[in-house]
């Protein structure tokens, strides 16, 4: 597995979901990484970033406005500190043409972070949600570079119009599953501890923010879950990040 050395004060966010219906949630994102510039050294976005992402031409082509101004804030972001950018199961198609128009890196996924409070491993974490059967097999398929490759030669208006429908199907679909079968799963927690040989998990994608402690092989052990972020929609406004440092990992809530 991917090891990435990360010292100083590392930042790590997730599950952001900037798009043209998130005004507010793009607006206290925009402020966080103002923040970021300041006080940070690093800075992770380690998946769904955008709400969807159909090809990083969409983007450098001619983006509409929300898009455009998303470009500039990272650029501006990543002139400051070293930005890497993960991908989640709404955006897996960032590639490394973005990246290098916002000055960015690639983010493999799972990753282990070499830090100054020890290793780590980072995920998204939608591949640990394996009692969902359908989303997994629908997430083989998608990650298969012959079907990414197939769909990225279509036109931009057919991809867009194939992303919405995915995504229509996928809310209906999530509505009908017991909230349970959507979360990560223990043993697939467990073995991602083990192959990995680290005591801390970070990981975004389920909107369960939460610090959870297990033991494992008679060592204690720690899964921490990245809020996600919503001034939109939810009924109270939510962001947040983990800061890691030589002082430990602590997770910080957003402005309300």
């Amino acid at each position: 597995m991917t090891e990435i050395p990360l010292t100083g004060r590392v930042w790590i966010a997730s599950d952001i979901h900037l798009g043209p219906g998130t005004p507010a949630t793009a607006a206290a994102f925009y402020r966080f990484l103002d923040q970021a510039r300041a006080q940070a050294d690093v800075l992770v976005l380690c998946g769904d970033i955008f709400d969807v992402w159909i090809g990083d031409d969409y983007a450098l082509d001619a983006p509409p406005e929300w898009l455009a101004t998303a470009l500039a804030k990272f650029r501006q972001a990543a002139g400051a500190l070293q930005l890497w950018l993960g991908r989640g199961n709404r955006d897996f198609l960032i590639g490394p043409a973005l990246a290098d128009h916002i000055g960015a890196r690639l983010l493999p996924d799972p990753v282990i972070l070499r830090t100054d409070a020890g290793r780590l491993l980072l995920a998204h974490g939608d591949q640990y949600c394996t009692a969902d059967r359908s989303y997994q097999r629908f997430r083989r398929i998608v990650r298969s570079p012959a079907v990414q490759a197939a769909f990225l030669k279509l036109g931009l208006g057919l991809r867009r119009a194939i992303a919405d429908r995915a995504r229509r199907r996928s809310m209906q679909a999530n509505r009908d599953k017991p909230a349970g079968i959507m979360d990560v799963e223990n043993d697939a927690v467990r073995r991602a501890f083990r192959q990995a040989g680290v005591r801390l998990l970070v990981h975004g994608h389920t909107h369960r923010p939460a610090v959870h402690r297990l033991d494992l092989d008679g060592q204690p052990h720690t899964r921490i879950v990245l809020p996600d972020w919503d001034y939109d929609h939810a009924p109270e406004p939510r962001g947040g990040w983990l800061q890691i440092d030589a002082a430990g990992p602590a997770l910080h809530q957003a402005p309300k």
